[in-house]
């Protein structure tokens, strides 16, 4: 399904974020630029929500997504996302932050004045975040916005991003960091913190996450 607005003709930019609920990795903000003259390809390729699709499946399809639709992509790795948490205090603000500089960035390549963006909070805080640069753009937000195709193309592109950035993690603490924030994930916490210590902790985890308290509660300094 796409935006029918005829003031769409020259296009939107959708955008999306990954990571958000993920304890290990960074959070991922991606802004997509999609016209009706690239539908098509995009429809062939199949591209749909992130949620929906293998993470072999959104490697690949976001490697062909940076070819086809011009995009922008910011990744807050964990320790500039504890950074900034711990100044904002507030997970929407801070993802508005996100999806504003990532909004930002694909404007210095495009000429668009439509956002599509899923619903997670006031857009106030997008807005305000977009004109702290002069920045302005009618901005939709709705519930399911990965139905229209510009959403569902940066939804991929930040999944693979997260992803590829999870498995870079994993591969420098020498521990398979999971997805998400299950026992799994707290068993994995564990390991890196007896291997590690306690502050490597904050260069690969969301501090905030109700998981770190029960980490370090169980975990001895090692």
């Amino acid at each position: 399904m796409t935006i029918t607005d005829p003031s769409v003709a020259s296009g939107r930019i959708g955008s999306d974020e990954s990571g958000k609920g993920d304890y290990f990795g960074p959070l991922v903000i991606a802004a997509a630029f999609v016209t009706p003259e690239i539908e098509p390809d995009l429809k062939l390729m199949e591209v749909r929500d992130s949620k929906m699709i293998s993470d072999g499946r959104v490697l690949e399809l976001s490697r062909d997504l940076r070819q086809v639709c011009k995009h922008s992509i910011v990744a807050i790795g964990p320790q500039r996302y504890n950074e900034l948490y711990e100044k904002i205090r507030n997970l929407n603000k801070l993802l508005a932050w996100g999806h504003a500089r990532a909004l930002e960035n694909l404007l210095e390549q495009v000429n668009c004045d439509l956002a599509i963006a899923d619903q997670f909070g006031d857009e106030r805080f997008i807005l305000n975040a977009l004109l702290e640069k002069g920045k302005r753009i009618r901005l939709v937000q709705r519930p399911k916005a990965e139905e229209d195709l510009a959403v569902a193309a940066a939804s991929i592109l930040a999944r693979a991003e997260f992803l590829t950035r999870l498995r870079r993690l994993s591969d420098e603490v020498g521990t398979s960091l999971p997805k998400g924030a299950s026992p799994s994930v707290e068993l994995a916490a564990r390991m890196v913190v007896k291997k590690h210590g306690r502050e490597r902790l904050s260069t690969i985890a969301k501090m905030h996450f109700k998981t770190t308290l029960a980490v370090l509660a169980t975990t001895p300094e090692v």
